[in-house]
């Protein structure tokens, strides 16, 4: 269910209405994309600013995306939170209004125990929907080890991990382990996208996809007919916009890039700021590339 290329939805603000929803915007950029084709999208991950959403919203954008996109694509929510309680809330809700799955950090700041990840995930398994484990070291400060990963996937709810470790020797320990479960690794990262589709991976949830996604589905259409050489070419002229994403913390760049481009996206809520100038810049520069 889930593979293929997914775009981490970016969550559009309204600039004049003190950073409210734009809820018409996110319609807008949805349709867009799934015109593109894209395989699925993600709404309240990172990139969608869901640590600043309040329960209301972040139940809303869920709604709304799955008013636009459910049915035509898969919708894997981001539910996830530091806090078990919370966690099986926003599931329980996104479940509720029929999303195919939910994405889940790990627990950031606490830096739970082995025993804790383990109950973490499988309390919100339990509640009966798709469970893909979302491993980002960077922004939770704990790596979920290739172990806890092998072991989390024989719960029959628990069906894929994001590994946004960094760490291609881990990602593929994880595939190794995990080959004989019903189980999908997925990129959280661009610039490593095809060399975890390389290795057995499935697909990416994709900052970059928001922008342009069809080169990234080009790209994994191409490896799904063992046709390396297009891949390849496809993320060499690509990686400067992969790496854009990153000239700011995630999603400051993409929201610029999303705003250059004439898309839906607003301004950011605090503590996260708008890109500086010479970011703005180094942007458009890159967006320049592929006119």
């Amino acid at each position: 269910m889930f593979e293929g290329v997914f775009p981490a939805l970016i969550t559009p603000f309204q600039r004049n209405h003190g950073k409210n929803l734009d809820l018409d915007g996110l319609r807008s950029n949805i349709a867009h994309l799934v015109a593109a084709g894209v395989h699925g999208v993600v709404p309240c991950g990172s990139t969608g600013e869901s640590a600043t959403l309040s329960f209301a919203e972040h139940e809303q954008v869920v709604e709304v995306t799955m008013d636009e996109a459910g049915g035509k694509v898969p919708v894997l929510a981001g539910t996830g939170s530091n806090n078990t309680s919370e966690a099986l809330r926003f599931t329980r809700a996104a479940k509720d209004v029929g999303a195919d799955g939910v994405l889940v950090i790990s627990p950031y700041y606490n830096k739970p125990n082995r025993s804790g990840l383990i109950k973490h995930y499988t309390a919100i398994a339990d509640l009966d929907i798709p469970v893909v484990v979302y491993n980002v070291p960077g922004r939770t400060g704990q790596n979920i080890t290739p172990d806890i990963i092998a072991e989390l996937a024989k719960h029959p709810n628990i069906v894929g991990v994001k590994e946004a470790s960094g760490d291609l020797g881990q990602i593929s320990t994880i595939i190794e382990l995990t080959r004989d479960e019903d189980f999908a690794v997925i990129s959280g990262d661009d610039n490593l996208t095809l060399p975890i589709l390389s290795l057995g991976g499935k697909g990416v949830i994709s900052v970059a996809a928001n922008i342009y996604p069809r080169p990234l589905i080009e790209m994994y259409e191409a490896t799904q007919k063992g046709d390396y050489e297009t891949a390849r070419e496809i993320h060499f002229k690509y990686s400067p916009l992969f790496r854009a994403m990153f000239y700011e913390s995630n999603p400051i760049p993409v929201k610029k890039a999303a705003e250059i481009l004439g898309m839906a996206a607003g301004p950011l809520r605090l503590p996260l700021d708008e890109a500086s100038e010479q970011t703005t810049e180094r942007l458009k520069e890159v967006l320049s590339r592929y006119d």
